[in-house]
């Protein structure tokens, strides 16, 4: 679920050089995240690993989304 989620956010990477020859990676609707390329998939686990803490809502891209409970889960054993 999170690959799938971090390729669509990729599809959605917009990227710039900057004028001392660095790069700037964004995508819009994940806001704060601006990383170079090499950095983004990094950059967007982290952001969602946040957010989900925070308990904010991850949006959905191309129709991927994450959602997580916070109702306690059964476990049989």
């Amino acid at each position: 679920m999170f690959a799938e989620y971090i390729q669509a956010a990729l599809k959605h990477a917009k990227y710039e050089v900057l004028e001392d020859d660095t790069y700037m990676a964004t995508v819009d609707g994940l806001r704060g995240v601006e990383e170079c390329r090499d950095d983004l998939i990094g950059a967007i686990e982290g952001w969602v690993a946040l957010g989900l803490r925070l308990g904010h809502t991850i949006p959905v891209i191309d129709g991927y989304g994450i959602n997580v409970s916070l109702d306690p889960v059964p476990v049989v054993g």
